[in-house]
């Protein structure tokens, strides 16, 4: 009885190491792709918010959705300008001391125009994917709204773009996609979505910790 007791205990302690090391095991792979996804993700996020910025330099508002904004990319193009000072007569001053008088003011010449989509993109057709979530398996898309926030009376564009986390990690175990949107850290990204911009906020930040890259335009 006692060897055959002992056998017993160490069937139930190999057990239980397999499966303390599967639970370990799993949750680095879980982690490990993860980040994999969410570097995948943002590149996106980042290509989204470029030409949002564009569009909004151009537009003085952002854009409302993906093709809106792909037309705009299409067919937009960046003034290209150059500042210089110089000092001219000051017509007014010299009238009223009777001697002449120059003041300086600064000249901005148009120099020629640059495509947006050559300037952003470096000439690739990227920004027409860029909606897209791009993880294998899953033909979701980001979502993106805009609109704006009164600050001081003053209507102020905002826009965000955002995927959640259940999309980013669809086929992962249930649990650890659960523990994952209840994140809150400096080191990772907290909440149920990745996300740039903000409809609450007047910033266009990533909700990315640095790990990732920058957040910040």
């Amino acid at each position: 009885m006692k060897i055959v007791i002992q056998l017993v205990l160490w069937v139930v302690i190999g057990v239980l190491g397999y499966l303390l090391f599967n639970a370990v095991y799993g949750e680095v792979k879980f982690n490990d792709l993860k980040v994999v996804r969410y570097q995948k993700a943002i590149e996106n996020l980042k290509d989204i918010r470029a030409g949002q910025l564009a569009f909004k330099q151009i537009n003085g508002k952002f854009a409302e959705n993906f093709e809106q904004l792909e037309s705009f990319i299409d067919t937009a193009e960046f003034v290209l300008t150059e500042r210089r000072d110089t000092m001219v007569l000051d017509e007014e001053a010299t009238r009223r001391y009777r001697v002449d008088t120059r003041k300086e003011i600064t000249i901005i010449d148009t120099l020629g125009y640059k495509s947006i989509k050559d300037s952003l993109y470096q000439g690739t057709n990227r920004y027409k994917t860029m909606k897209n979530v791009p993880i294998a398996g899953t033909d979701a898309q980001f979502e993106m709204e805009s609109g704006t926030l009164l600050k001081s009376d003053v209507p102020i564009p905002v826009f965000e773009a955002k995927v959640s986390k259940d999309v980013l990690l669809f086929d992962q175990p249930k649990d650890y996609v659960s523990k994952e949107k209840q994140v809150v850290s400096v080191d990772g990204v907290n909440g149920a979505y990745l996300s740039v911009g903000s409809m609450t906020e007047v910033n266009t930040n990533g909700n990315w910790p640095k790990s990732y890259g920058d957040n910040d335009e």
